[in-house]
């Protein structure tokens, strides 16, 4: 027998746990044999796969295996930064999803089944960050959606589980239809299925009216997958799902959206108009599901609004062409995301065992416009440190924002009622994440050089959604320092219940969704 020829090793990841899928559907009842521990092996067998993948990446620098496949159709590895750094990503969290499951669904009726379509998802995912070819990605991406179609369905006789999948369903198709568009046009364009090449002619310039046409189905592919507004309700909704469907879905496969804008950076800046409405509705996404997450009272309904609002501000730093820093931002949403649903029911329990919780610092107007001017001085010592006059207006802007949150952190600090041992912790936080932001963006940015294009000089118009997005992040960021003060007053009782439902967007989806279906019976 040949040996497993290097270039093709990352295959034998998605490999195994094809081969564990296949052993989960042929014993798919309770408890089967062998079944959760061969699973458990095959992910974690794929984060070594992803170890000695990056290892060659650093040894031998960024490459694509050969094709099997004829005429630029079949299977192909593209390893370079971003394809490794998803590549440890997706299976570090599907090693944890899959130990988790173990115990999770242990004694399930159709616990065997579960595991086969968990072990395909992550197969298919896998497939699709190191994808070298257009027709492998298309498919990986379609692979993945069915496949989380049936995990979302475990529990097939739950009403509201059949409705969140019905309208990702609808959403996922639309994507697929944009994607295979996109891959179509970019085929055409450049007269291969080559990614490596499409790149590098998008690079170069080339590609002309279908390039710029294609980066507006890829954009559209990627709002579709990662739950923009107006079509996000499906992603709060998914709740009668497993615990470990909702922290796959959530720390993962959400992400795929992302993934694919970042993928093809260079396409996507051919089309400056196409980036200026990601960052809009990205922008708008974050602000409308951060503030929607506020007033939800379920843990679990709370997240899925944070990774609404989460996936937002990655689409919305995408559209500034910050990629690199889009990628920092999946790793650290993954990773929190992961561990915040697998670890909500201890949370709950926690908080319902502290039947006396201790005051709490309610920050008032003052104490609110303090944090934000201290947030700001501590943001610029910071920033100078680090060379901030070299920073493109794109990353000082996202650094802004991302301060805004910080300042919601020293509010609490800062309040007349707050001990000075919590003011002091707060100031010190603040300085860390200032010094981890500018770190990490170095990072970032050292780690893609030569992957991933730098963030365009802005134009007039790119100018003006800088500004417009520093101004409304920090409007909201003042309303949620505050939000305790006026959250309960009586004025703002019917404006809370209208938030809380989201403006009652995902009922207008709901209701379409009803006629469609009404339509195709008759």
């Amino acid at each position: 027998m040949k040996p497993l020829p290097i270039d093709l090793l990352p295959f034998a990841a998605p490999l195994a746990l094809l081969m564990s899928a296949v052993v989960g559907f042929a014993n798919p009842g309770r408890r089967p044999r062998f079944l959760p521990r061969l699973a458990e092996t095959s992910a974690l067998f794929a984060i070594v796969v992803a170890a000695v993948s990056a290892a060659l990446l650093i040894l031998h620098g960024s490459g694509d295996s050969r094709l099997i496949g004829l005429q630029g159709v079949g299977l192909s590895i593209r390893l370079d930064a971003v394809s490794v750094v998803m590549f440890l990503l997706v299976s570090f969290i599907g090693w944890v999803v899959v130990r988790y499951a173990a115990t999770y669904l242990d004694g399930e009726a159709r616990q065997g089944a579960f595991t086969g379509w968990l072990c395909m998802t992550l197969a298919s995912v896998l497939l699709l960050v190191l994808s070298g070819n257009l027709v492998q990605l298309v498919l990986a991406w379609v692979a993945t959606s069915l496949f989380l179609h049936r995990l979302l369905l475990f529990y097939p006789d739950r009403v509201a589980a059949r409705r969140a999948a019905a309208k990702k369903f609808v959403t996922a198709r639309l994507g697929d239809v944009s994607l295979i568009a996109a891959a179509v046009l970019l085929a055409l364009a450049y007269g291969t299925t080559d990614i490596a090449q499409i790149l590098s002619g998008a690079r170069s310039g080339s590609g002309g009216g279908l390039a710029i046409t294609a980066a507006g189905f890829l954009a559209a592919a990627a709002l579709l997958k990662s739950a923009q507004f107006p079509m996000h309700g499906w992603l709060t909704e998914v709740m009668e799902t497993p615990t470990p469907v909702s922290a796959l879905l959530h720390a993962g496969v959400i992400n795929a959206g992302g993934f694919l804008l970042i993928r093809f950076a260079d396409v996507m800046l051919l089309a400056p108009g196409v980036l200026a409405v990601l960052v809009m509705v990205g922008g708008f996404t974050a602000l409308f599901g951060g503030l929607v997450m506020l007033t939800q009272p379920a843990v679990k309904t709370s997240l899925a609004w944070s990774t609404v609002a989460q996936m937002g501000f990655m689409i919305l730093e995408c559209g500034l062409g910050l990629f690199a820093l889009a990628l920092l931002h999946i790793v650290a949403h993954s990773l929190y995301k992961a561990h915040s649903f697998l670890a909500s029911g201890g949370a709950v329990d926690l908080i319902a065992a502290n039947r006396r919780p201790g005051p709490v610092a309610i920050p008032k107007a003052g104490a609110v416009g303090r944090a934000f001017l201290l947030a700001l001085a501590i943001y610029a010592v910071v920033g100078f440190g680090f060379g901030f006059q070299h920073k493109s207006p794109q990353a000082i802007a996202l650094g802004a924002i991302l301060i805004f949150g910080v300042a919601y952190m020293l509010a609490q600090g800062l309040a007349d009622a707050a001990p000075r041992a919590l003011t002091r912790r707060t100031i010190i936080y603040a300085v860390a994440t200032s010094v981890s932001y500018f770190a990490l963006q170095v990072f970032a940015v050292w780690l893609t050089s030569g992957v991933l294009p730098a963030a365009p000089a802005p134009g007039p118009l790119q100018w003006a959604l800088i500004v417009l997005a520093v101004i409304s992040f920090g409007l909201v960021a003042v309303v949620q320092a505050m939000f305790p003060l006026w959250a309960y007053h009586p004025a703002a009782a019917g404006l809370r219940v209208h938030l809380s439902n989201g403006f009652y967007a995902n009922a207008v989806f709901d209701r379409l969704l009803r006629g469609w279906r009404r339509r195709s019976a008759t």
